[in-house]
């Protein structure tokens, strides 16, 4: 059985930093797209970060752009999203996501696998 598992929010400063992880298992991430997207209360989900299937490419949110940076390591079947210089606004729940489609960006209807989300709260 599959899982994608996120890890790494919480309660930080504005202007502080987190790394969240999303690892899966039961499912190749090598062989997936993977993108991090997130949803405020109140809000529609927003595509944050996407990494191409040989991390090669990615793209990310213009509310994010200098601020965060995904990666990934394969051997650890993992994809990383390093945020810094976080904002209140980046207050949310954040949702891994993989496609094995690997051209597909921020679209969220084309990815076919979701973790569970784990809460970002940025606050002073």
């Amino acid at each position: 059985q599959w899982q994608l598992v996120e890890s790494g929010g919480g309660l930080v400063q504005p202007g502080g930093s987190l790394r969240l992880s999303c690892a899966a298992s039961g499912l190749p991430l090598d062989y997936y797209a993977v993108a991090w997207f997130r949803q405020a209360p109140g809000k529609e989900r927003e595509g944050v970060s996407y990494i191409s299937t040989a991390g090669d490419r990615t793209n990310y949110a213009d509310s994010v752009k200098g601020r965060f940076t995904i990666s990934r390591q394969d051997v650890k079947q993992t994809v990383y999203l390093q945020m810094n210089s976080l904002k209140p606004e980046d207050t949310a729940v954040y949702y891994c996501a993989a496609s094995y489609s690997d051209s597909v960006g921020l679209r969220s209807s084309e990815y076919d696998y979701w973790g569970q989300g784990t809460q970002v709260t940025v606050s002073s």
